[in-house]
């Protein structure tokens, strides 16, 4: 007989994992689309237009890669969503975003539809398992 405590098996949940993912690649896109407002000087040549369109680019990027931190509390994937058409009304300014921000929706509700089923027949097969 041994004293020893099995090391506790933390189960990560996919749904979390991949929106996870998709959020720290969106961050980067949003940035990128800043940079392009920014060069092509979509709300005008002020430096006033310049900062309110780098404050909203970078605000989006943020929140986008400290997003994944509080994945799995609740209303956190709520804000997720939020954030997803944040970036398709980010089209306002570069047109291309509407096509880009419609990718990354699609990919976020698949995430969210294939992670929820992953994580749903993992703790089914844990419940099995255990019988």
């Amino acid at each position: 007989m041994s004293n020893e405590k099995q090391p506790k098996v933390r189960n990560k949940s996919t749904k979390r994992a991949l929106s996870s993912i998709l959020m720290a690649f969106e961050s980067l896109v949003v940035f990128f689309a800043t940079l392009v407002a920014f060069g092509t000087k979509v709300l005008g040549p002020t430096s006033d237009d310049a900062a309110k369109v780098w404050a909203v680019g970078l605000t989006l990027s943020v929140l986008f890669i400290l997003t994944p931190a509080i994945l799995g509390k609740p209303g956190s994937y709520a804000f997720g969503w939020v954030l997803q058409v944040a970036v398709v009304f980010i089209g306002v300014w570069v047109p291309l975003m509407y096509v880009v921000g419609g990718i990354f929706l699609c990919l976020w509700i698949w995430a969210m539809v294939a992670g929820g089923t992953i994580d749903k027949a993992r703790a089914a097969y844990e419940r099995n398992l255990g019988q």
